[in-house]
């Protein structure tokens, strides 16, 4: 966008401008500190015979340009159609001031002044450039493991403040050497002003750390210690990579440290590292991520469109989950096939490419022979539940028990960053985790809002900072169940306030209330106001936000999800509400059966499907797959305890319904990992492949009269139904897709019947439950076939990783207005 308006007169007497010259300040506002773009604007300055300078403020950057009014004018308007790959123009404002009569164009130094209104870059993927260089004998660079350039590598997880200078990042330490001075001063460079910007003279160097109680493990290549050597002590290895190689091709556990925190890695393709990594990590059967060295790597492996090739090779560079081919096709030769252990019972594979030049070396350059693994499990440096490790100290003392080994590095981690996750559904992308290459960009609202942060919920947690039109959604940060998480939370929220400059005068939190985040908000409240806001009220303000709708009109939300606190007390999760910005009708809700013992129904499925069964008056016969999972000791307790209501907390959550059905089915009966008795029950609809007959029909039951009342979607058909097809034999994939489309059924049923009564035509669909890409293509697709408008998440997260956007424009309305 280009706006133009006279300015005041500059306060500098200048010389009387003749005719011919003109001379207007350019603010740019956006993505434009730490993507090359006082160096774009100096060079399309000189090419047009301007003079004049440019510098990086709070407000954005800032130039003078001074010339001809047609090569100005030019100027202004080449500006966001000619920026640099990785900036984000949002809009150029300028004005004309008087004439200075100078010389030349320079970069001058930042301005540190005034309020910050700028945005930060994102990290990136290493460019084509760096990884030519990378791969180049005669290049200076050539197998630095640090190369970056303006046009790639770290920004968001090294900035330590603005404007966005060296000395504000966690390069400050590292003084540049002669040559790469020269480069980052010399406006034809790729690296003019690139902050990270290091070789291997003068930047950051890897340093391997083996463990000494790591049986077998040994550094093969040590040298004398380097009396510069920045990084941690030890035996100095001569060549850390090559080290690295030969210990995961040993079967060893690497912890490596990459941009926003560290992985642990093995060799994909060796069944007792893997395993071995799955018991440290107590990761029970949660499916590992993986990183291919390229995508012929996986072709055999995954059905990969168009649409998964970009995401797989563009900046971002996510883990992208694709769905596993049934029957693998023939690997070309070399090409690694991974173990079963690192997806079990998952319909999918989640994939990565280095986005590093440090995964790159691991991985093999382009052309080169490499005797190391060429697929490897890569996955958060954690334990499950606690937040990734970003510092090194920590990581040697944290992932003591679960790495044999380090490769590190002496640049700081300042932002922990996870890794982002998408997926493709029905040819759009849906956003499972938003963090790595997205974080810190900020959402554009369909609504001004106050400054204002809303904390998120206590799973999958991120929080959001709002001011005007914009929201900045924070990294992945975690389940807050954890000390460390929580004091990462308070860590990220300090520093995306420094960074967007946005203090907030308003807080929302979620209704439940023992959420760890919402008590965190109420402790730093101080003064302000904490507006409390429904959990899939917030859902699915959160898809209308996304989707740009000013509410005006309210939509049909479907939430779908696990657990939610409902405004009568009870765990709500399979709802569909009429909803707007400013509240929401309870239109149909899953029928309540009781939840016994909370988090122990979700851990075993089976107590789940037994209490469905007991709600429905459904016998647990000894012929039904979850009675007999339930060991004999518990079934006479559990049905006490439902017969008597004994810590049962009544829920109509549909997540809860897809565990019992899963475990009915015999699919799962003990999760150890979040919605896996779900997970494998879609894999098992998969399998079915559409060849699974007529769905199961759920009850509609009015809950009272007029065209206000709610209704209650009665699972005991479906139950009942399920519990036929099982004693008749019928196979679990049968039972899956059955049950999947008869969930789309009722979708498909109550908005008819919500349009009927009130004249609705948007459905919004979401919840953690719409991560479930069969379910999730089998609603949409029947919406659309009786006309109705389908809203999906894209860009922001179905599950509770979206939460805090819904919470903060939802907040704002019941606070008392926008703006």
């Amino acid at each position: 966008m280009t706006t133009s308006a006279p300015g005041p007169a500059a306060s500098r007497p200048g010389p009387v401008a003749p005719a011919s010259v003109q001379r207007r300040r350019v603010t740019v506002r956006g993505v434009v500190q730490g993507v090359g773009f006082r160096p774009f604007l100096h060079n399309l300055a000189t090419g047009l015979h301007l003079t004049g300078h440019v510098t990086n403020t709070g407000d954005g950057v800032v130039a003078e340009v001074e010339g001809a009014p047609v090569a100005v004018a030019r100027f202004c308007a080449r500006i966001a159609d000619e920026a640099p790959p990785l900036a984000l123009v949002e809009s150029v404002h300028d004005q004309e001031v008087p004439v200075a009569g100078d010389s030349g164009f320079l970069i001058v130094a930042s301005d540190k002044g005034g309020p910050v209104r700028t945005l930060v870059s994102p990290d990136t993927a290493t460019c084509a450039d760096c990884l030519r260089e990378l791969a180049d004998p005669g290049d200076r660079r050539h197998r630095h493991p640090f190369i970056t350039c303006t046009h790639c590598g770290p920004r968001f997880t090294i900035v330590t403040g603005l404007p966005y200078d060296r000395e504000h990042t966690t390069m400050a330490d590292f003084p540049m050497c002669p040559d790469c001075a020269r480069e980052y001063s010399d406006p034809g460079d790729r690296r003019f002003h690139a902050q990270p910007v290091a070789c291997p003279s003068c930047g950051p160097r890897l340093r391997m750390i083996v463990a000494p109680a790591a049986p077998g493990l040994r550094p093969r290549h040590v040298v004398a210690p380097d009396p510069n050597d920045r990084s941690l002590g030890g035996p100095v290895v001569a060549d850390p990579v090559r080290e690295a190689r030969e210990l995961l091709s040993d079967g060893a556990i690497l912890a490596v440290k990459g941009l926003g925190g560290y992985h642990l890695a093995c060799d994909a393709a060796n069944k007792g590292a893997v395993a071995l990594l799955r018991r440290r990590k107590a990761r029970g059967d949660k499916p590992f991520a993986l990183m291919a060295r390229e995508i012929g790597d996986i072709e055999h492996l995954v059905h990969l469109g168009a649409a998964e090739r970009e995401l797989l090779t563009g900046a971002v560079r996510p883990i992208v989950l694709m769905r596993r081919r049934t029957t693998p096709l023939e690997a070309p030769p070399g090409a690694p096939r991974p173990v079963d252990g690192v997806a079990p019972g998952s319909p999918d594979l989640g994939v990565m490419l280095p986005y590093t030049p440090v995964h790159q070396l691991l991985l093999g350059l382009p052309g080169e022979e490499h005797a190391g693994p060429r697929l490897l499990v890569m996955t958060s440096g954690n334990l499950a539940g606690e937040p990734i490790v970003t510092d090194d100290g920590e990581a040697l003392e944290r992932l003591a028990d679960l790495a044999d080994a380090w490769l590190l590095h002496d640049r700081p981690i300042h932002v922990p960053c996870d890794d982002s996750v998408v997926r493709v559904c029905d040819g759009e992308l849906l956003t499972l985790r938003r963090s790595r290459g997205h974080a810190p960009l900020p959402v554009t609202l369909p609504l001004p809002v106050p400054p204002a942060l809303a904390v998120g919920g206590d799973l999958k947690n991120t929080f959001c900072l709002g001011r005007d039109r914009k929201a900045w959604l924070s990294a992945h940060i975690g389940d807050m169940d954890d000390l460390a998480t929580q004091h990462a939370f308070a860590c990220a929220e300090e520093q995306l306030e420094e960074i967007t400059g946005v203090r907030p005068e308003l807080l929302a939190v979620d209704r439940h209330p023992g959420y760890r985040s919402a008590r965190w908000a109420r402790h730093n409240a101080g003064e302000r106001p904490v507006v409390r806001v429904q959990h899939h009220h917030a859902h699915i303000a959160s898809t209308m936000a996304e989707h740009g709708l000013d509410g005006s009109r309210p939509v049909i939300g479907v939430a779908f999800d696990g657990t939610g606190y409902g405004d009568d007390g009870a765990v709500w999760g399979g709802e569909i509400l009429l909803a707007d910005y400013d509240g929401f009708h309870r239109c149909a809700h899953l029928g309540y059966v009781p939840l016994p013992g909370g988090d122990s129904a979700v851990q075993r499925p089976y107590r789940m499907a037994l209490a469905h069964l007991h709600a429905a008056g459904i016998g647990w016969s000894g012929d039904l797959p979850c009675t007999a999972a339930c060991p004999e000791q518990e079934l006479p307790l559990l049905r006490k305890q439902l017969e008597r209501n004994l810590n049962c907390v009544p829920t109509s959550s549909m997540g809860r319904l897809f565990d019992a059905v899963s475990s009915l089915a015999g699919v799962c009966h003990l999760a150890r990992y979040e919605a896996q008795a779900a997970i494998e029950l879609e894999a098992a609809a998969v399998r079915a492949d559409g060849a699974y007959g007529q769905p199961y029909s759920f009850g509609l039951l009015p809950a009272g009269g007029g065209p206000a009342a709610s209704m209650t979607a009665d699972p005991e058909p479906v139950l009942a139904a399920v519990v036929e097809d099982v004693r008749a034999g019928v196979p679990a994939p049968v039972i899956a897709g059955r049950f999947h489309a008869s969930v789309a059924a009722l979708v498909r049923r109550v908005c008819a019947l919500a349009r009927e009564r009130h004249g609705l035509e948007t459905v919004a669909l979401t919840g953690g439950v719409f991560a479930n890409a069969v379910l999730s293509s089998a609603c949409a697709a029947g919406l659309r076939e009786d006309g109705f408008t389908v809203l999906r998440h894209h860009r922001i997260p179905p599950n509770d990783g979206g939460l805090a956007l819904g919470q903060l424009v939802v907040a704002a309305r019941a606070a008392g207005g926008t703006g």
